[in-house]
């Protein structure tokens, strides 16, 4: 009780007593200090919350639920564009909050709401809000959790610890499939979302158990910790920084060439084995995540010494490979199969982006905003790909879809190669704010 009546110092560093345990500024904390058991079960947890997203939700509607794919169509689109409008404002929200554990929690609440409404009113109008309410809050989840990494964790623990992230995420995933396809198989494919508000209130529970008084609130929006370090710079900072710029175009080109490949696979393979359609993409989602789990295993212990860009270079050019083989054969188990060889190259990029954000804006206190930019990107690659793909679907047929994908995966791996820099050695050198040609400078 003591320790929790303690007066914080300013900008949310620890009371002096709590030094020892939760260190900041010139003794910054390492793995040793805060091995956090709570950040571990969190992204279990959100994992397992976000599984009622994406993928489960359209091959519910289409192949279950017998909805035109239309009306398919404008619900997801509707309920993509308002959570990409959000992504952009909750970045800059969570920059500039201290509370950051409860932005999480309360997006966990509408989450959770969402998935028992789309269970229990499968209708038109219930659905279409509650699949909106639940794209705005998706939003949240994967910058605070990166936010409250990076606010526990000084750069040279950071890389080891996003990989643990992930592959505890990855792990949530693939148990999420699995339940997912057990309990289709055994009550029924509602039954896949009204597990979602129990997920909510346990992943509720392991964050709020993260203690916040060990959490650096400079370091989480990118500041050097210590107070005459100095404020954040103005957010224009981001768009002169050439790496940021690049990253982020190649991120929109990668999510509209990549959405389709498990989306659209598992509509349909759902749409052909009437009946199998959540089994079927539980079984898409477990292959992908097995890939991505191994990816971030690799991005924990080797990123920093094999270089970022490398690496992700590698997972840009699996896609178009994948999208390829996804075009010759149209097998359920060859397409589950491939859905590893995704995984790997989706794994990289989702491992990868947390440190890229935080190398090209460390000192610029503009973090938290630089992610939620990047995701309003990748949103518009999703949703334009979500639009695209049904038209071109009706028009053109599946294999046009995966050829097409393809040709966008290979733009974005050229734009990547030609156009970014390395940017781990910056961030390891303690650069505090990225240029126009990729080096650093401190903000005005």
């Amino acid at each position: 009780m003591a320790a929790d009546a303690a007066p914080r110092q300013a900008d949310g560093a620890p009371p002096r007593r709590l030094t020892q345990l939760y260190r900041t500024g010139a003794e910054r904390l390492k793995p040793k200090q805060f091995r956090a058991p709570s950040l571990d079960a969190l992204n279990f947890l959100v994992a397992d919350v976000r599984g009622a997203l994406g993928p489960y939700v359209t091959v519910y509607l289409a192949a279950d639920r017998h909805w035109a794919l239309a009306d398919v169509g404008l619900v997801t689109t509707l309920g993509g564009w308002l959570g990409l409008a959000a992504q952009t404002p909750l970045g800059w929200l969570l920059d500039h909050t201290g509370r950051k554990r409860g932005l999480l929690m309360i997006a966990l609440a509408v989450l959770g709401a969402g998935a028992a409404m789309i269970a229990l009113f499968p209708t038109f109008w219930p659905v279409l809000v509650a699949n909106a309410g639940m794209q705005i809050v998706s939003g949240v989840f994967g910058p605070a959790v990166a936010a409250l990494t990076v606010g526990l964790f000084a750069r040279e623990a950071l890389t080891r610890r996003i990989g643990r992230n992930m592959a505890f995420a990855r792990a949530g995933n693939l148990t999420i499939a699995a339940v997912a396809a057990g309990l289709a198989w055994t009550f029924s494919p509602r039954a896949v979302f009204l597990q979602v508000p129990i997920s909510a209130v346990a992943a509720i529970v392991a964050a709020y158990s993260i203690p916040h008084r060990a959490i650096d609130l400079r370091r989480a929006r990118g500041l050097e910790s210590g107070e005459d370090k100095g404020g954040p710079a103005h957010w224009k900072v981001l768009l002169r920084s050439r790496p940021l710029v690049v990253f982020g175009l190649c991120s929109l080109l990668y999510e509209f060439a990549d959405a389709p490949l498990l989306t659209i696979v598992g509509q349909e393979l759902g749409m052909t084995y009437k009946g199998w359609g959540i089994v079927l993409t539980s079984g898409l989602i477990v292959a992908a995540q097995a890939g991505m789990l191994a990816t971030a295993v690799v991005v924990g212990r080797k990123a920093d010494d094999w270089g970022h860009r490398w690496l992700l270079a590698v997972g840009f050019a699996l896609l178009p490979v994948q999208a390829v083989l996804t075009w010759l054969w149209s097998q359920p188990a060859w397409l589950i199969g491939l859905q590893v060889l995704g995984g790997l190259g989706t794994g990289l990029f989702a491992a990868l982006t947390p440190l890229l954000l935080h190398d090209m804006t460390h000192g610029t206190g503009r973090y938290n905003l630089s992610q939620g930019a990047v995701a309003t990107l990748r949103s518009i690659g999703v949703t334009s790909s979500g639009l695209a793909t049904e038209f071109a679907i009706g028009h053109f047929g599946y294999g046009a879809v995966f050829l097409g994908c393809a040709v966008v995966g290979l733009a974005a791996l050229a734009l990547l190669w030609w156009a970014m820099p390395e940017t781990s050695k910056v961030g390891r050198a303690g650069a505090t704010a990225a240029d126009g040609s990729g080096s650093a400078r401190r903000p005005a």
